[in-house]
């Protein structure tokens, strides 16, 4: 069954069929919130707030429309919120998994590369580090990303400038020699 049919079940209060609406979309939800945030547990909590966002807003979907570009812009906007109510956090030192086999140095200079960029990530408005993350780590298009922001389309492009920008100035200093 395809996600439409899901997501118009769901709007009838099919319960079985939203679960599986978040089966499909949960990954790229978290995967959203962990870049927001930086931090497992804030990006979990954010998780739960936007599927139960989304499970008293299904009636509002669109169904001639796939319902994850909505997902990920009730994420964004739930990410966004929190991010505006709290004071800028440190990283919380956990790294990511390193590639296959590389050797030790490869290692250490990738997670220093990883840690270094999502501190960089962290430093930037929040509004920012949506767009960088729309765009890059969603992949989505200028205009997808004006609509999951709610945004003006030469807002976005001038955010997604000046984070680049910002990100740049910032990760400058890690370059190798």
């Amino acid at each position: 069954m395809d996600e439409n049919d899901l997501a118009q079940r769901a709007a009838r209060g099919d319960d079985q069929a939203f679960g599986e609406l978040v089966r499909c979309h949960q990954a790229g939800v978290y995967n959203t919130a962990y870049r927001m945030f930086g931090d497992r547990q804030e990006a979990e909590d954010a998780v739960q707030e936007t599927f139960l966002r989304a499970f008293r807003a299904i009636r509002t979907l669109d169904p001639t429309r796939p319902p994850g570009p909505w997902f990920r812009r009730i994420a964004v906007n739930v990410c966004l919120n929190r991010l505006e109510q709290r004071v800028p956090s440190n990283l919380d030192g956990q790294d990511e998994l390193p590639a296959q086999d590389p050797g030790p140095e490869t290692q250490v200079i990738g997670r220093e590369r990883s840690r270094r960029i999502r501190q960089a990530l962290l430093q930037l408005p929040p509004r920012y580090r949506a767009a960088i993350e729309l765009r890059h780590f969603q992949e989505l298009s200028y205009q997808e990303m004006a609509g999951a922001l709610d945004r003006p389309l030469s807002d976005v492009k001038s955010d997604l400038f000046r984070a680049r920008k910002l990100l740049a100035v910032q990760l400058k200093e890690f370059e190798p020699a």
